[in-house]
Parts: C-alpha cells; sequence; structure tokens
C-alpha cells in the first residue's frame, strides 16, 4: 500500500504563523507536525509516500524529510498549485498510485494510541475504509451514519442537523477504483473535489467501510492557533507521564524494521545532542538490552 500526504494549503487560520512557515511544518511540542501522520503510517507499514504541498512550501518539505532513506522509506514530491479539494490529490499523484491501494492522510491530522489504523491497513482488500471518531460538535466535520456492523448508512459534509456524533478524520483507505471516481466527480459549490463525494461514489457502490476508532484514540486537528497550542500541550503531556514519544518516525521505523539497529544507532551519529536524540538513545541501549533487531 502506498501514502499520499496531503500538506498544501495556505493555512490561513494560523495567521500570522503561516507567514513563517506551512501549516505542517509548524510545531507541535518538539516535532514538527508532519512527523506525526508519517509516523502513524510507517507504523502501519507504508514504506513509498507521495507528499504534495505548495510550490512555496515544497523545498523546505524536501529539506527536513529528504528522500525519506534514513527512515528506510521512500518520499517523492508533487506540487499543488492551487488548492481545490481533498479529493484533488488524486489527481496530483495519480502517476504515483497507478495500480496499488492508497491510503490518504492530511498532514495536520495528529493520532494517538491503539492499533486502529495497522488493523485497518492489513485487513484492507479492497473498496474503501473510512474512520469514524466521536466528537462533541460534528457539525464541523464530514459526519457518517452506520448501522451496528459498521456499515454506512449516510454521509453528510458539516450537516446542520447531524445524524450521529462521529464525525469523519482526516486518513481514508482506497482501491485503485480511487482514481477513475476522483476524475469523475464535480466540483462542489465551494469550487473543490469533496472527499465525501468519493466516499459517496464508494458507498453507493456498497464498497464502503467504516472503522469506529477505540475508545483511548486521541484524534487532534490543529488547524488553528488554540488547537495546535492545545495539541502541543497533549503530546508534552502524555510523553512525559509515559516516557515514550509520539511521532517519531525513528522509533517507528526501527520497530517496523525498516532500520536495523546498527542502521538506526548510526542515524544518531549524526544528529545534534539535544533532548530528542537523548530520547533515541535511549530507545537504541533499551533495544539492545533485550536483544532485539540486528
Amino acid at each position: 500500500m502506498k501514502a499520499i500526504l496531503l500538506a498544501g494549503g495556505n493555512g490561513s487560520r494560523l495567521y500570522p504563523l503561516n507567514q513563517i512557515s506551512s501549516k505542517q511544518l509548524q510545531a507541535v511540542f518538539d516535532k514538527p507536525m508532519i512527523y506525526y501522520p508519517i509516523t502513524v503510517l510507517i507504523a502501519a507499514g507504508v514504506r513509498e509516500f507521495c507528499l504534495i504541498s505548495t510550490p512555496h512550501d515544497l523545498p523546505r518539505f524536501r529539506q527536513l524529510l529528504s528522500d525519506g532513506g534514513r527512515w528506510g522509506i521512500s518520499i517523492e514530491y508533487r506540487e499543488q498549485p492551487h488548492p481545490e479539494g481533498i479529493a484533488q490529490a488524486f489527481l496530483i499523484a495519480a502517476d504515483f498510485v497507478v495500480g496499488d491501494n492508497v491510503v490518504l492522510m492530511l498532514g495536520d491530522n495528529i493520532f494517538s494510541g491503539g492499533d486502529d489504523f495497522p488493523r485497518a491497513m492489513a485487513e484492507f482488500h479492497g473498496g474503501a475504509t473510512i474512520f469514524a471518531y466521536h466528537v462533541k460538535d460534528p457539525e464541523r466535520y464530514g459526519v457518517v451514519e452506520f448501522d451496528r456492523d459498521g456499515k454506512a448508512l449516510s454521509i453528510e459534509e458539516k450537516p446542520a442537523k447531524p445524524k450521529s456524533g462521529y464525525a469523519i478524520p482526516g486518513i481514508y483507505i482506497y482501491d485503485n477504483q480511487v482514481l477513475e471516481i476522483a476524475r469523475s466527480i464535480k466540483p462542489s459549490s465551494r469550487g473543490e473535489l469533496e472527499i465525501t463525494d468519493v466516499n459517496r461514489e464508494y458507498l453507493r457502490a456498497d464498497q464502503l467501510r467504516v472503522h469506529r476508532l477505540s475508545r483511548g484514540f486521541a484524534w487532534l486537528d490543529a488547524g488553528t492557533s488554540t488547537a495546535l497550542q492545545e495539541a502541543s500541550a497533549y503530546i508534552e503531556a502524555i510523553e512525559r507521564r509515559q516516557g515514550v514519544k509520539i511521532g517519531c518516525p525513528e522509533e517507528a521505523a526501527l520497530v517496523r524494521g525498516f532500520l536495523t539497529l546498527k542502521q538506526f544507532e548510526a542515524l544518531l551519529e549524526g544528529m545534534p545532542n539535544c533532548e530528542y536524540r537523548d530520547y533515541l538513545v535511549s530507545v537504541a541501549a533499551e533495544t539492545r538490552r533485550l536483544g532485539g533487531f540486528k
């Protein structure tokens, strides 16, 4: 399975922070925001990535992430000159997806806890899988109504009267039909290619599965200055209590087997002395002590 990371847009709700850098390059506690979705996807076993961003911001992503080789993955880059909806990602990255299944993840979504995504990807055999997360303000999101078996009954975009309290977070899994569907849908009244319309096509074909995220799972949308600060405070609190970092692609690559312990330790040699490196040194020491990964 391949992954598309959509990290475009102008991040206007973060003004004036968006004048400094892309929303997805802003700090969430001690790491760039884009580290969090990359870590989730590495943990789920994804090795091939395509990152989509603006022509202005792509050089900064390249500088930060390079080709992904240091984490045992590959990253390609595509330009999104003008943001025209989430589903536009499939038009931009069509040659990357080719004949494979694909997971699309928004670069400003932060997830923590559980093994829902690795399980969903391992169990994926075609059609589409989306996720449902209970929120107190569903009218702000795409909302899914489903039966007890997890079968979707309807999907609405920011409804005035939501039919459920379950919002659809920014991660979606599709088979290769998504390319044809994305080409066939028309722009909405907002002038955008809506991901909700893609999901509705799968729903009409009875090929849409809804996976309700487990209790204890956290979804943070860091699209505003307040949400960004709240996300940083949450990540800091969890990391301090548990002593384990969230959104650490180096560790995820080691655990997943994308890096050997020797490669992991070599990676640390190129890092400056800092708290982040100190944590990774402790991960290496613990791994060696337990006799894991060569």
